[in-house]
């Protein structure tokens, strides 16, 4: 655990902008926007889902 926050501590402003510029390069300015909305609509069906869910597992009262 301590090694994870040791890791976690050394990121910095560089270390972002150094990844930001690998990912522009490797998938292009015009996909990374296609991607972004595909990773907005999965998180948007899961919360969805996950609220379907919660729905179906509390338990209605019975009117008697």
């Amino acid at each position: 655990m301590m090694e994870l926050s040791i890791l976690l501590g050394m990121v910095g402003p560089w270390q972002i902008a150094v990844v930001a510029i690998l990912v522009l390069l490797l998938f292009g300015g015009k996909k990374i926007p296609e991607m972004m909305r595909g990773l907005g609509s999965g998180i948007k069906e899961f919360k969805d889902a996950s609220k379907g869910e919660e729905e179906k597992e509390t338990p209605r009262s019975n009117k008697e």
